[in-house]
């Protein structure tokens, strides 16, 4: 049985869409990275429920690791980043 991720900070399950998977295996990232970038994070808000979340992981030389998030029921991660601006 596979379990389910859950995020402390935004106390709800974390599921991925198609995109998102698809982009962390192209990027190399895990799911336990991209835990700890949801839960302890950066964050910015565009509205009430659609934010950015973002970090530096030691020992990845692409930082920063940005994943695309809505809150709702559960944390949808949209997409996922690297080597991500915080500039316009």
């Amino acid at each position: 049985m596979v379990q389910a991720m859950y995020s402390r900070r935004f106390d709800r399950p974390v599921i991925f869409t198609r995109h998102a998977r698809l982009r962390m295996d192209e990027r190399n990232i895990s799911e336990e990275e991209l835990l700890v970038v949801i839960d302890t994070g950066e964050t910015r808000y565009k509205d009430a429920s659609h934010l950015w979340a973002f970090k530096h992981i030691a020992g990845r030389a692409d930082n920063l690791l940005c994943a695309v998030l809505v809150l709702e029921d559960s944390v949808v991660v949209k997409t996922v980043m690297h080597h991500f601006s915080l500039e316009a």
